[in-house]
């Protein structure tokens, strides 16, 4: 099959690999038909290539038809079209038990000290091979994958798989109380849904915050009002004097370890990057640090009581945080990888014709998988106004 596979810093390519097949009774093999690229996978291309080699399979939002299932599932069969969760859980353990499918206990990565195993996530995650291919083998898929019906386009299923239950958990999370505001740092693919959830479950104010015109103008048609941080001095004061001299009710951290604006933390980023593996990882697990521009406005902005909920990814180890501020204001702070089963319940009423969350204007470029090396480029470098692509293997 054809797969997109990671071959070094901003180097990934299509190539003929192997095929998976069916190891374990509880697997499924799903012909994709569908597969994203995130903004996590950003991380791939350029921050956490330490724990990636030469030839793995990257991408971790994807459907397809099931095409073989093992002999221990009877939930799915052949034909149905199903999407699959980016996390991979059991459904019974001690954790699956209390809807944390993002720590499962059954695929925990306890060598790395990590949670559920992700797929196509490097081998802090499992070292699983992703979905950005023609093929993907899906453990556990008595209880993961989530079978959809077989009308309808794929972008109004294929978020499912991340960004759009990762968005519903960061507004769950942030708890904005009904008729208040909420305040959203980045207005990528995630952010974009924090901000139309946020609206959709009752915040009286949205208040959507990037640097991109194109994500800016596609806010701004779904009722968010938006800020160009390129244009301020001053954004945690900017956003205290829009809202009542206090701040948001709650922020929403969507951008991570990424952040424009924080020269410091990509010298340190890039410097580990150029380490052999053998010395950048354990660096990197012990000593690394973020861009933290983002998580200190975004601190430094909500109001006294207020909450910041963190669904951008983060990986330092040695991140200094201003304590002393967050506690005498009381801030809570809510964070993590989503617990995707645990949200699609709630959502799937919303994927109607009547698209009260707007999953039909996200997508800007849908390309053959073939153009992957071409689109990750794009997509990092925020050309061709792109905020968001879909392949088709």
């Amino acid at each position: 099959m054809r797969a997109l596979t990671w071959q070094g810093k901003r180097d990934v390519r299509v190539e003929e690999v192997p095929d998976p097949r069916i190891e374990e009774p509880s697997d499924a093999i799903v012909r994709i038909t569908s597969t994203a690229i995130c903004g996590s996978d950003l991380h791939l291309y350029e921050v956490l290539g330490p724990y990636l080699k030469p030839g793995d399979i990257l991408g971790h939002e994807a459907m397809g038809i099931v095409e073989e299932v093992g002999a221990g599932v009877t939930r799915l069969k052949p034909g149905d079209r199903v999407v699959v969760p980016f996390n991979i859980s059991c459904g019974s353990c001690w954790m699956c038990q209390r809807q944390l499918y993002a720590q499962c206990e059954t695929t925990q990565v306890t060598a790395e000290g990590k949670g559920a195993a992700l797929f196509g996530y490097t081998s802090l995650y499992g070292a699983v091979p992703g979905g950005q291919a023609q093929f993907l083998r899906v453990p556990h898929a008595e209880f993961g994958p989530i079978t959809v019906p077989t009308d309808g386009p794929d972008e109004q299923w294929l978020y499912l798989s991340d960004i759009l239950p990762t968005a519903w958990q960061a507004v769950k999370y942030a708890d904005t109380p009904r008729g208040g505001t909420l305040a959203v740092f980045g207005l990528g693919p995630v952010g974009q849904f924090c901000a139309r959830i946020g609206r959709h479950l009752g915040a009286d104010r949205v208040i959507g915050l990037d640097l991109v015109p194109e994500r800016l103008e596609m806010a701004r048609r779904h009722g968010v009002e938006v800020l160009d941080i390129s244009q301020l001095d001053d954004v945690p004061g900017t956003l205290i004097d829009l809202v009542d001299g206090r701040g948001p009710d709650a922020v929403i951290d969507a951008v991570g370890m990424e952040a424009h604006g924080a020269p410091l933390g990509k010298m340190a980023q890039a410097a580990a990057g150029l380490l052999p593996d053998k010395l950048a990882q354990p660096m990197i697990d012990k000593a690394a640090v973020d861009r933290l521009v983002v998580l200190k406005a975004a601190i430094k902005a909500v109001r006294r009581g207020g909450t910041v909920s963190i669904s951008g990814v983060y990986g330092g180890e040695v991140d200094p945080l201003p304590l002393m501020e967050m506690f005498d204001r009381g801030i809570q702070l809510r964070m993590g990888q989503c617990h995707v089963r645990r949200w699609t319940d709630e959502i799937i009423p919303l994927l109607t014709d009547d698209d009260p969350l707007g999953v039909a204007d996200l997508r800007t470029h849908r390309l053959p998988l073939e153009q992957a090396p071409q689109a990750y480029e794009m997509f990092q470098k925020k050309q061709d106004g792109c905020v968001k692509v879909v392949l088709a293997p």
